[in-house]
């Protein structure tokens, strides 16, 4: 079957992330993809090779998105600011996007080039956002899985109905980001004493 006039790999990824980000990452496959399309299912293997192809293609393309909702919250601003601008874009993107969200939360594997390149470039983004503190690079990677952590943390619990206090996640998460600003500012003092 030939390709479909019109549909090109960018187009089919670009429909595969809304379905992820309806239906959830789980659910995604190629006939329901196919169907929102209006092509059968065997066209879509001109695009991707098969569902693991198109997983794979939707966290690439999650990890340039979030690469970008990054940079632009962070551009200018630097220490806390920066801090704040990045944890909240993380929870925002998790929120606007959560197929795709999920499809950026998996490690990338260690032998595809392309997506480490595009791990590396969001990690880039977060590790300069952290350049006021003087942290090593291996104390700048824990604090960004720190980070990670608690926004996973707050978005998994938001996104399941787990918070039933009648209190503001907003200001639970203001203060959760409070609290690692304040790890960040011991961090940067423990830094400089030890290199004294």
């Amino acid at each position: 079957m030939a390709p479909r006039a019109g549909l090109d790999q960018a187009a089919v990824v670009q429909a595969a992330a809304k379905l992820a980000d309806e239906d959830g990452w789980e659910n995604i496959s190629l006939a329901t993809l196919a169907a929102r399309l209006g092509v059968r299912t065997p066209t879509l293997y001109h695009y991707v090779e098969g569902l693991s192809g198109l997983r794979r293609e939707l966290s690439r393309y999650g990890l340039h998105e979030l690469t970008k909702w990054l940079g632009r919250a962070v551009m200018g601003k630097a220490g806390d600011d920066a801090v704040i601008a990045l944890a909240n874009t993380y929870r925002d993107f998790a929120h606007a996007h959560p197929g795709l969200y999920a499809a950026t939360a998996r490690a990338v594997p260690q032998d595809d080039e392309e997506l480490l390149a595009a791990s590396e470039e969001a990690l880039d983004v977060a590790v300069r956002a952290l350049n006021a503190y003087h942290l090593s690079q291996e104390e700048a990677y824990h604090a960004i899985r720190m980070l990670r952590s608690f926004v996973h943390g707050c978005v998994t619990l938001e996104t399941i109905g787990g918070f039933g206090m009648p209190l503001e996640v907003d200001e639970t998460f203001r203060r959760l980001i409070s609290m690692f600003i304040h790890y960040l500012h011991r961090s940067d003092t423990k830094s400089e004493s030890d290199q004294s």
